[in-house]
């Protein structure tokens, strides 16, 4: 399975979530038993430190990962422009496969 890529938007001081849909080869659900998932916003590909972690949660039945930041997380982060990825890993055999990269852009909010 290769990345996919997506632009996302998030406001500051607003609740984040979008999800991930994974299919197998057949077009069927994603097994995501034995699976965690990790994902992290930083500044750019070579920043030392994570902006923000996503907290995951995973659906096996449907295949679906869903990567959530609250608003007071969301409040803390800096608008302008970031990267992205989510990394899922098998416990089983710990392979790592990173399912989902791109920019996310954060807008500035004016109510506080």
């Amino acid at each position: 399975m290769s990345a996919a890529y997506s632009n996302l938007f998030m406001d500051q001081g607003s609740t984040f979530q979008t999800s991930i849909v994974l299919n197998d080869a057949s077009g069927n659900a994603y097994n995501l038993t034995n699976v965690v998932v990790h994902s992290t916003i930083r500044k750019s590909y070579t920043s030392a430190n994570a902006t923000a972690v996503f907290q995951t949660t995973l659906n096996t039945g449907s295949g679906t990962v869903t990567l959530d930041l609250g608003a007071n997380t969301t409040a803390n982060i800096a608008s302008g422009r970031y990267v992205y990825d989510a990394m899922l890993t098998n416990n089983l055999t710990q392979v790592s496969t990173r399912i989902l990269e791109g920019i996310i852009q954060v807008s500035p909010s004016v109510t506080r």
